[in-house]
């Protein structure tokens, strides 16, 4: 089954929505069935439906449709019988509005209800008896009853089939309604002698698919002849009655004459097929053919019936007319008035023309029984307006004020133009909500009071009164001080207001030397959300003399920035600009002022109040007026001599800022600069807080590094491996070192990673030295412990005179020259051996051992047991042999002529050294160098 959707235009009216939507559905829809998703068909959204509360109205008793505000979307409430709703109308509808609300939106749905071949073709009679003369002639009719389908169109009856069809056939005649006269005629004489009786079916078949079917049984009786067959007067009758006609009235009499005498010519009169509207309500005298109302007419439900009528003799001949019974309209019903939405109240700010509610009109009454014409009362800011055919929109008609109505009794009467006329109304309650729209308002514009001066404090000086037109707590008054300063000093300190009563009080005892007159403001504020206040100045005289000029509170010149007050370029004519307030300490005469447009850029365009000081224009405001306007008011007393004030006000006719900002240029150029002065001076403290933090992190971070760095050389579980110079001696006074030199190094644990170093000499004196070595060692170990305790007292000194040696008594190359501190005697403490000097010590070691085995003789050396006897001292080579030493000129030779030139110059250097000064503190001797130092100075050298 498929939906048809046809959406008319919708049109807007005085804040209501008018739309038609157009469904098509068939009959016999399961209950839920979604018709429409109306919401998309309307254009309205979900939120809208619900927000709106929309829902439907309807004048029907009963709802066969029901709206989904969740999902937007029609569907079936209850069972659609298209022949129930509708009967035999070709065109079945149902009409209905969905409302909604906030604002009022009336949308009109149309569905259209097709019909479905759900009914059979039926007879009112299952069976139908006929007596025939067997005289009656071919062509002889008998009317049958028709049969009777609710469908309608294609659905509806369409054809007759008669069976046996050996003595009749059937015939179909159209009638003015559209159905169809059947009759049956006679194709064959009847034979009474061969068949008495006869039994014929009638089927009745629809257009429908499938098609389906309803039967009647026809017995005829062969009689003797019969000529004559009863006759109509007239084939059609027509007549009329008012739908409030009493029963029994006799609607009309049908009439029908029979040639024939005696029982053959005796008519009755009855009704073959009657409508289903007419069952009930007519009924026909068998004998006189008087159609007589038994029931009750109503327009509004039935315009027309239709009866036919036969007219049968006792030889059962018979004939046939139509009658038509038009019902004539009786104004019998009253309007019917619905109210759609209704609001108990409203705002007293409502715009005008806003929807209050809407009301349906219905008068079921036709022609003009059913024309309706709707009013309301008189002298209310409401109007109703027709909409659409029968809907009205009551709404405003002007400004409401609550202060002059608060409740307004609507009546809403609507009444017909029949005759006589019917009426129904309705009234309606509307209360007016209270809305802050009216500020306090003083009795007076300004007050003036007198005060004698050395008055006692507290005393009471004056009260102002104001009053709110408002209600409730929008009516309630308070009254507060305007801050405001009088030479200076804050007028709190002259008097104080009380805020319930409005009376002023003075603080303070005036002194005519000090103070003669002033003005305060007294600001009068209600209760309401948000409060609104009115201001009133209250002058305070204390003497009079009129030594001063009036002083000008507002505007205020300010010398350091340009102050303008803004005037729309839409401005009417009276539109207040600004007020120019001032005031004259003086009292009396003294202290009147008035206002004047001293001078003006255009004086066609401003005026000045004379005695309120207020400036406004004259005219209306046009393009063609300059932005910048600059006025001078001046400001005059009426003291004898007059004195006076002059204001500058500056007028800006713009729209928006920007048009005001390109004509006062000095203001933008100051607020570019403190924008711009404030903006570097932001950035600079950035920038040294990010350059501060990054310093802190640095350094956090590297102390953390070596932190790190100590702990891992502290927890190495490498081994150490301790290093001590060679000590190598000549055992015959031939060698280049005679003498011992012994050195404590104080390392950490892992030396190898570390270069940190210091070196303690371990031995204050040069000893001579031993071949067993135990007496330097001893002292050594000695001089060793002693260091190792804390607070040892052993200190460093300086060298002794043995320590200056020559350079050539010194470990290291062969025949190098001594420096400049050897000659003056001031030379360093003797340097840790290098890789040269070691390999001298290996080479001087080796001689000393050739030469201490040398007195052995020629022999094995104790060798003999492991080696061949051919395996001697002569063969290990000699090592003292031209040595060459990598990356130095030097060479280590064996000569003994050159042994002997070392040692006599090792002796002259001894005897040329001076005394040993105690004062010098020669700087203390470096500590050997180890492997690790090694590896790292070679690195430190390829870097």
């Amino acid at each position: 089954m498929r939906v048809q959707v046809v959406t008319f235009l919708s049109f807007c009216l005085w804040s209501s929505t008018l739309g038609h939507i157009r469904y098509s559905v068939p009959e016999e829809l399961p209950k839920g069935y979604v018709i429409g998703d109306i919401a998309k068909d309307l254009g309205v959204d979900l939120k809208r439906l619900k927000s709106g509360n929309a829902r439907i109205f309807t004048h029907e008793t009963s709802e066969f449709v029901q709206l989904n505000n969740e999902k937007g979307v029609l569907l079936v409430k209850d069972r659609i019988d298209r022949e129930a709703l509708c009967g035999q109308e070709a065109l079945c509808t149902l009409q209905f509005q969905i409302i909604l609300e906030n604002p009022m939106e009336i949308h009109s749905v149309t569905i259209e209800i097709k019909d479905v071949n759900d009914n059979s073709p039926f007879f009112e009679k299952d069976k139908a008896h006929f007596k025939i003369s067997e005289s009656a002639v071919n062509g002889a009719k008998f009317i049958l009853d028709s049969a009777v389908d609710y469908d309608v169109g294609i659905n509806g009856l369409k054809t007759y089939s008669l069976e046996p069809r050996d003595n009749f056939i059937i015939k179909l005649n159209d009638q003015v309604d559209g159905s169809n006269n059947v009759k049956m005629v006679l194709v064959k004489p009847l034979d009474r002698e061969k068949s008495e009786h006869l039994s014929l079916v009638l089927t009745a078949l629809d257009g429908g698919e499938p098609q389906m079917s309803g039967t009647m049984q026809i017995l005829i009786t062969v009689l003797d002849a019969n000529d004559n067959a009863p006759v109509f007067t007239n084939p059609m009758y027509k007549a009329s009655i008012k739908e409030n006609a009493p029963l029994g009235t006799v609607v009309m009499t049908v009439t029908a004459t029979d040639a024939d005498q005696g029982a053959n010519g005796k008519i009755t009169y009855s009704v073959s097929s009657m409508p289903d509207n007419a069952r009930g309500i007519f009924e026909i005298n068998p004998e006189s053919g008087e159609i007589v109302l038994k029931g009750n007419v109503d327009f509004e439900k039935a315009q027309t019936f239709q009866l036919n009528i036969l007219a049968s003799d006792d030889g059962s001949l018979v004939d046939s007319c139509k009658v038509i019974i038009d019902v004539t309209d009786v104004n019998d019903n009253r309007p019917d008035i619905h109210v759609l939405s209704k609001i108990n109240s409203i705002s007293e700010d409502t715009k005008p023309e806003t929807v209050v509610t809407m009301i349906n009109i219905r008068d079921v009454d036709s022609a003009e029984n059913g024309k309706v014409q709707c009013f309301i009362n008189d002298n209310i800011p409401f109007e109703l307006k027709s909409t659409n055919k029968n809907f009205f929109s009551l709404m405003t008609d002007g400004n409401l004020d609550r202060e002059q109505a608060s409740q307004y009794n609507i009546t809403v009467t609507c009444s017909d133009e029949g005759v006589p006329s019917l009426s129904s109304s309705v009234t309606l309650t509307l209360h007016i909500s209270d809305v802050n729209d009216n500020a306090p308002v003083f009795d007076r514009s300004s007050y003036e009071a007198y005060i004698v001066e050395n008055n006692s404090p507290g005393l009471s000086i004056f009260t102002v009164k104001a009053t709110d037109a408002d209600w409730n707590q929008n009516a309630r008054v308070s009254y507060i001080l305007e801050d405001s300063s009088v030479n200076g000093v804050p007028v709190s300190s002259y008097v104080s207001v009380s805020a319930d009563s409005g009376v002023i009080h003075a603080v303070r005892s005036f002194d005519y030397e000090q103070i003669k007159d002033f003005q305060l403001c007294v600001k009068a504020q209600d209760g309401g959300s948000p409060p609104l206040s009115s201001n009133v100045t209250v002058k305070i005289l204390v003497q009079d003399q009129n030594d001063n000029a009036p002083q000008v509170l507002y505007p205020v010149q300010t010398g350091g920035s340009l102050v303008a007050e803004m005037v729309p370029r839409s401005a009417d004519v009276g539109y207040l600009v600004t007020k120019v307030v001032a005031v004259d300490v003086d009292s009396g005469q003294n202290a009147w002022l008035s206002y004047k447009l001293q001078k003006a850029a255009d004086r066609a365009l401003f005026e000045v109040g004379s005695q309120n000081g207020e400036i406004r224009t004259i005219r209306q405001v046009t393009d063609k007026d300059a932005v910048k306007q600059r006025l001078s008011v001046i400001v005059e007393d009426n003291g004898q001599p007059s004195r006076s004030a002059t204001v500058i006000v500056n007028v800006a006719v713009a729209d928006s800022f920007p048009e005001v900002l390109s004509e006062f240029t000095d203001f933008t150029h100051d607020k570019e600069y403190n924008d711009n002065l404030t903006f570097y001076l932001v950035l600079a403290l950035a920038v040294v807080s990010f350059l501060f933090i990054t310093c802190v992190v640095v350094i956090i971070s590297v102390k953390i590094y070596r932190w790190r760095q100590s702990r891992v050389l502290y927890h190495s579980n490498l081994p150490v491996i301790p290093y001590y110079p060679p000590r190598y001696s000549d055992t015959l006074g031939s060698g280049t070192l005679p003498h011992v030199y012994n050195y404590d190094t104080c390392r950490t644990t892992d030396s190898r990673k570390s270069d940190c170093k210091f070196g303690v000499a371990g031995s204050q004196n040069v000893l001579i030295m031993d071949p067993s070595a135990t007496g330097t060692m001893q002292r050594i170990q000695s001089e060793k412990s002693i260091l190792d305790e804390p607070d040892s007292p052993l200190e460093q000194k300086p060298p002794q005179n043995d320590w200056r040696f020559t350079q050539g008594q010194r470990p290291g190359p062969s025949g190098a020259a001594g420096g400049p501190e050897v000659t003056m005697g001031t030379g360093p403490w003797p340097q840790p051996p290098t890789e040269a000097e070691q390999l001298q010590a290996l080479m001087a070691a080796a001689n000393a051992v050739n030469e201490a085995t040398a007195t052995l003789g020629p022999g094995t050396m104790g060798l003999s047991t492991r080696y061949s006897p051919q395996f001697t001292l002569q063969h290990v080579p000699d090592y003292r042999q031209n040595v060459y030493i990598p990356g130095s000129t030097a060479t280590l030779t064996s000569n003994p002529q050159q042994q002997q030139q070392q040692a006599t110059a090792q002796q002259a250097t001894q005897q040329a050294l001076p005394p040993p000064q105690v004062s010098a503190q020669p700087e203390p001797p470096k500590a050997a160098q180890t492997p690790a130092s090694k590896k790292k100075s070679t690195k430190k050298e390829k870097k």
